[in-house]
């Protein structure tokens, strides 16, 4: 009998249940994959907690992770048992020994890039690639701010940016994040538990502030993010570690010089196989060619997922956290 974490109500991580669950066996057009590794993301803290609903409950959890094709389903062409695949996408269960999902969900795997690489960096890597070369499409010798740079998003950005030649100024919580964030390639680094934002971002920049404000933080930072901005200038919100923000009144991007926002997110980008295939391709060279590394900072075994979690939420975590299955 095969493993899975699953939760029949909405709370904190205490709700998560480590059950027996038999693998499914894929219908048409989907395959069936052995976990090799998980990854953990804050998207899957907004789901447990109910910020994003789930179609019925109980329900699995995860959407990201890597492993070997175990069976196929009828129509499948572009994939066989054995094969190594990767996915970021898809229905919730991925905190699995067995995932089943769309087989156009998955990717092949080079053999160069690890299962626990693969697992720990495709959704964030994935939604590095968009934000960096599709949301705004960087050329290079743009300034731009990442907030959590040292999380596991912001460590991969900051190594990408500094591959396309823009200078990024990360935000951190504390002097060891701060360091993180600049060997990852951050152009500098702002401690804002110490230090005010805006402020230095104004001292950096000679007063010339931002081209574009990367916040996965959102509600207590939206404001001190439009105000690093250059006028006519865009925002990306993509995330809610804060909390969500609501209540916008759109006057204030006139106040504030005129500028652009966007909530993006990884299934408005990857809509089909070819997108996703091609966004892959790009992160996967970077991978092999060493301009990005993953940090996996922490292992938790599956059953510990509520665990890493709550470390994860409290920002206790660096880097990448992977679940082991």
């Amino acid at each position: 009998m095969s493993k899975r974490i699953q939760f029949s109500h909405t709370g904190g991580p205490e709700v998560l249940e480590f059950v027996d669950a038999p693998p499914v066996a894929p219908g048409p057009g989907e395959a069936r994959v052995k976990n090799a590794a998980i990854g953990l993301n804050f998207i899957d803290i907004y789901v447990r907690t109910g910020l994003y609903p789930t179609p019925s409950l109980p329900s699995g959890l995860g959407s990201e992770g890597a492993g070997v094709v175990d069976a196929v389903g009828a129509g499948v062409t572009h994939l066989r048992e054995g094969d190594r695949v990767a996915y970021a996408q898809g229905p919730l269960g991925a905190y699995a020994q067995y995932h089943t999902l769309p087989a156009d969900k998955l990717v092949s795997l080079p053999d160069a890039v690890s299962f626990e690489t693969a697992a720990a960096c495709m959704l964030k890597g994935l939604t590095t690639q968009y934000l960096l070369r599709q949301t705004y499409p960087l050329k290079g010798g743009e300034t731009i701010l990442w907030h959590a740079a040292a999380g596991g998003v912001g460590s991969i950005a900051c190594q990408w940016a500094r591959a396309l030649g823009v200078r990024l100024i990360g935000t951190t919580s504390s002097p060891e994040k701060a360091a993180l964030a600049r060997r990852n390639g951050a152009w500098e680094v702002i401690d804002y538990s110490r230090e005010n934002v805006v402020e230095r971002v104004r001292e950096l920049t000679d007063g010339a502030m931002c081209d574009v404000v990367y916040d996965s933080v959102g509600k207590d930072t939206w404001e001190t993010s439009l105000d690093c901005l250059k006028p006519r200038s865009l925002m990306v919100s993509f995330g809610n570690a804060s909390g969500a923000v609501d209540g916008v009144n759109l006057g204030i991007l006139n106040r504030k010089g005129s500028q652009f926002v966007t909530r993006p997110s990884l299934n408005g980008y990857a809509d089909t196989r070819e997108r996703l295939e091609g966004m892959a391709s790009e992160l996967f060279a970077m991978l092999e060619s060493g301009q990005v590394k993953v940090d996996i900072a922490q292992r938790y075994p599956l059953a510990e997922a509520g665990e890493a979690q709550h470390a994860l939420a409290e920002r206790r975590t660096t880097g990448s956290t992977i679940l082991l299955p």
